[in-house]
């Protein structure tokens, strides 16, 4: 644009030289506007009197085979290329998805139609490859992909999200390139967003007009968008690299055919119908070289569309797609015009049909293109008796509508609606009343304070104007894996291709058979989002066989991501056996990652051989990490696959004793590190001595050595009061600390005034000390009784809330277990509440000096004698004849009591540990 004084004069030359320039050309242009009722139905009626044997279409080169599948589809649906492997682009781009959505309502529908049912028809695809779509954004961010859609004009509603995060792909972006015209447009319209400008300025209008009318507005409109587009504009020059590679397309398809280019038609949108580009028309520049696609392999297919998924995927006004679909229905029978519909297309008449053949006539074109746009632009449309009718009937459907949506309307309303529709067109000056003049009548007059039921009345209003409609694929246009997940489900006995959610109940042990169906499902819920297969009851675990299992199935509400997993494989297994190996071999793969993949693959694809290849890989990630942040994680699958190898195998996975023994002296190695470490918390400290105490045994029996474990808690000197509290645990667990000099450090804490802040995260020590040493439960059980019993309580009010939210954050895994703990240790009626004494007051007091001499013996004898049957089973298990009688050379008898009377020491520790006095 320019702010000199014949800018104004310059682009209405420009333009009046683009109109000609296009019609002018040997090759017929028919510009189109998306999803436009008024270019589908100038399609239609140019089809039939043109009947040309060539259309060249704008879209996608490589999308050619699917568009044959849309017979076995109910529209809308979109043609869809999906890639997950890259070659030739950044990996974080993964996965790239191009959609191309296809109406009943929109040109493109029609062009196909009528090729696919036409015989001697050829239908070429001129625009870029899907892999160009990717090659010519820039490389920083895929969400700048072009085309990308204009602001969203309202809010999207269900079926939005069918496109997912597809780049979009459509023919005839009418939009201007910058806000600033757009803004205008709408201000001086006195319309509220783009789609209603575009119906009143140029769709209404156009629904009456001939051929050679639609074809002057539309490259008008399009050459007057694209010389007021900003120069540097992205959108501008990608668009101008798509017309010298469709032209570029165009000019080799005819040399390469030998095709007559007056019975050729060129379909593109209005925009590149007033391109500018040298290698335009059939005598452009030859000299454009078209890149090489890259490696990327893509998987083309086709997934259910929506009007709402097209609305927030281009920008469009909510409810704009339905109303255009309404208007289309309208125009077809004002005008007459017969549209073409494939064959087998779900919804057609067979009468329509056959009309649509009989209809088809061929005329000779003139060669001249008479003025019709003065005439055009200067009649304005009239409000006849037609609309009238048709503006009443939707004022009743509508006040019907707010009826049962709870709202208190009338007759009256309806008038009201009617009269306030004409009345806001007219101050818009518009001659006759829009969808959107309706619209806005309808909330006007019938919209209260509030909404009393799910829908608000402009919501109402694009339910009765045609409702957004959701395509579906059918079962033979579906991918092998779709297919084949259908059939596998077939014992169900339900409508899977049906939206909405179905219930399905397995009785697997009345009949075995469905147990295959529940493992496909187990699968599904796994692969695909947990709205689309959800259990109602029933689960799977390692080791365990369901009996029963209920099921909320909607498989045909997700139906995309359904045909996106055949993109990745031809059966569910291969597609999870891929994702599993994918996760174990990533850049962000941990051991804690791959021993979840063994479990996951034992429980889903039961294939041993596949386990122990990811458990082997689990071995080679922990040896690998520095870090102990998924120490828990590792721990609890760990000890998982630990309990279930044991049950169901006679030996463990050579991958699984490789792990233990490399666990073991992993975390032995850093251990001192991880007590001093700030970075490491008390959970995860917790979480590694809890793997080496828990696998110590089976660590041993294969080869590791005891000593490395007591060297690396000698060498931890934690600085916190938490991992303090886990190393004087883990000190206990090998002997080092006694349970009395554990009561005796304890008790210090609480005598010590300046440590009494700090306790509760001793305590917080403590409790994650339960996960390695469990036999501490009622020590720590002891330990905030004695908080409790002795603290006064200006010191124990301010500090039960830091008690509480830190045994809520660090030991909420083990509250229950100290509650129970608690349960057997407390009375449990208040009458025995005042002689109870706390087992823990009974035991010998730590300072207390050890007995010496045969004294110290007495109790354990006692207790061994008179509970012989313990003694006797131990002594048959070790092949002990008699018991009760050992050889010590050194002793001076041979009698138990001797022994013991040699070595009091041991005796007396037992005696303080068992309470015996």
């Amino acid at each position: 644009m320019s702010d000199t004084p014949d800018a104004l004069s310059g682009i209405l030359s420009g333009i009046v030289d683009d109109v000609g320039r296009a019609l002018a050309e040997p090759l017929e242009i028919f510009p189109v506007c998306h999803h436009s009722p008024a270019s589908a139905v100038a399609m239609a009626r140019r089809l039939r009197e043109k009947q040309p044997k060539v259309i060249y279409l704008e879209l996608c080169e490589d999308m050619t085979p699917l568009l044959t599948e849309l017979r076995n589809c109910k529209l809308p649906v979109a043609v869809q290329a999906f890639a997950s492997e890259l070659d030739g682009f950044p990996q974080d781009w993964a996965p790239l998805s191009v959609v191309a959505p296809v109406t009943e309502a929109s040109a493109e529908y029609q062009a196909i139609a009528y090729a696919l049912d036409t015989p001697g028809v050829e239908l070429v695809l001129v625009d870029r490859s899907t892999d160009h779509v990717f090659q010519w954004q820039p490389r920083k961010d895929k969400a700048a992909a072009e085309p990308a859609a204009a602001p969203a004009e309202g809010e999207p509603v269900e079926g939005a999200e069918l496109h997912g995060d597809a780049v979009g792909v459509e023919i005839g972006d009418l939009r201007p390139r910058f806000a600033e015209l757009e803004q205008h447009l709408l201000h001086h319209g006195k319309v509220r967003h783009w789609s209603e400008w575009w119906d009143q300025y140029v769709e209404q209008p156009l629904g009456d007009a001939d051929y050679d009318t639609y074809r002057q507005v539309m490259v008008l409109v399009g050459s007057l968008f694209r010389r007021l587009a900003p120069g540097a504009h992205d959108r501008v020059a990608s668009d101008e690299e798509r017309e010298r590679y469709m032209w570029t397309r165009m000019r080799q398809h005819l040399a390469a055919s030998g095709a007559d280019s007056g019975d050729c038609l060129y379909v593109c949108g209005a925009f590149h119908a007033a391109s500018h580009v040298a290698e335009f028309g059939l005598h452009g520049d030859d000299s454009y070289e078209i890149s090489p696609r890259t490696a990327t392999k893509w998987h083309h297919g086709l997934i259910p569309s929506s009007h709402s998924a097209i609305e927030a995927q281009f920008g469009l006004a909510s409810g704009s797609v339905s109303i255009a679909a309404a208007v289309f229905a309208k125009s077809v029978t004002r005008t007459g015009v017969v549209p073409y519909r494939l064959e087998g297309q779900q919804g057609g008449s067979a009468a329509g049909k056959k009309k649509a053949r009989a209809s088809a006539v061929v005329s000779v074109e003139s060669q001249q293109v008479a003025d019709r746009l003065s005439g055009f632009l200067a009649r304005p449309p009239v409000l006849d008796a037609l609309d009238e009718d048709e503006l009443l009937g939707w004022s009743v459907e509508i006040v019907r509508l707010a009826r049962r949506n709870g709202y208190l309307s009338s007759t009256a309303d309806a008038i009201a609606v009617f009269e306030t529709s004409i009345l806001l067109a007219g101050m818009r000056g518009r001659a006759r009343p829009t969808p959107y003049d309706f619209q806005d009548a309808a909330v006007t007059c019938i919209e209260k304070d509030s909404v009393p039921g799910r829908r608000d009345v402009r919501r109402l209003c694009e339910i009765m104007l045609g409702g957004d409609r959701i395509g579906q694929v059918g079962y033979d246009s579906l991918p092998p894996l779709a297919r084949d997940v259908h059939d596998r489900l077939a014992p169900l006995n339900l409508k899977l291709e049906q939206r909405g959610v179905q219930r399905a109940l397995l009785d697997i042990a009345g009949d075995p058979a469905l147990a295959r169906c529940s493992d496909l499902l187990w699968i599904l819920r796994y692969l695909l989002p947990r709205s689309a297969v959800r259990p109602i009851m029933g689960e799977r675990r390692l080791g365990e066989k369901p009996i029963q299992e209920s099921w909320d199935l909607a498989l045909g509400t997700h139906q995309r991501e359904l045909i996106e997993l055949g993109y990745e494989g031809i059966t569910v297994e291969q597609v999870l056996e891929q994702r599993l190996r994918r996760a174990v071999y990533g850049p962000q793969a941990t051991a804690a990652v791959a021993l979840g993949a063994v479990e996951d693959a034992t429980l889903y694809l039961r294939s041993r051989r596949f386990a122990d290849e990811l458990g082997s890989r689990a071995v080679d990630l922990l040896a690998a990490e520095r870090t102990v942040d998924d120490a828990p994680e590792v721990l609890r699958r760990a000890r998982r696959l630990l309990a279930h190898y044991r049950a169901t195998e006679p030996v463990l996975p050579a991958w699984l004793e490789s792990f233990v023994k490399a666990g073991y002296a992993h975390y032995c190695t850093l251990l001192p590190n991880a007590f001093v470490d700030a970075e490491s918390g008390t959970r995860q400290v917790a979480a590694m001595l809890g793997f080496l105490f828990s696998m110590e045994s089976l660590a041993l029996s294969l080869g590791c050595d005891r000593a490395q474990l007591e060297l690396a808690v000698a060498q931890s000197h934690p600085t916190t009061p938490a991992k303090t509290a886990l190393l004087w645990a883990a000190q206990h667990q090998l002997g080092v600390l006694t349970r009395a000099e554990l009561r005796e450090r304890t008790s210090q804490l609480l005598d010590n005034p300046l440590v009494l802040p700090a306790y509760p995260h001793y305590l917080s020590g403590f409790v994650q000390a339960l996960e390695p040493v469990p036999a501490l439960t009622g020590f720590v059980v002891e330990v905030i009784s004695q908080a409790f019993a002795r603290l006064p309580d200006p010191i124990l009010l301010p500090w039960l809330p830091t008690l509480i939210t830190t045994l809520r954050k660090e030991g909420g895994d083990h509250v229950a277990l100290l509650a129970r703990e608690a349960g057997r240790m407390f009375p449990g009626n208040l009458a025995t509440l005042d002689t109870w004494t706390p087992p823990w007051s009974a035991t010998v007091p730590p300072t207390a000096a050890a007995p010496a001499g045969p004294t110290a013996a007495v109790p354990v004898a006692t207790l061994l004698t008179s509970r012989p049957d313990t003694t006797d089973a131990l002594a048959a298990l070790l092949g002990c004849d008699d018991p009760w009688t050992v050889t010590i050379p050194t002793a001076p008898d041979n009698s138990l009591h001797a022994l013991l009377t040699r070595h009091p020491t041991p005796a007396t520790a037992l005696a303080h540990t068992i309470g015996a006095h």
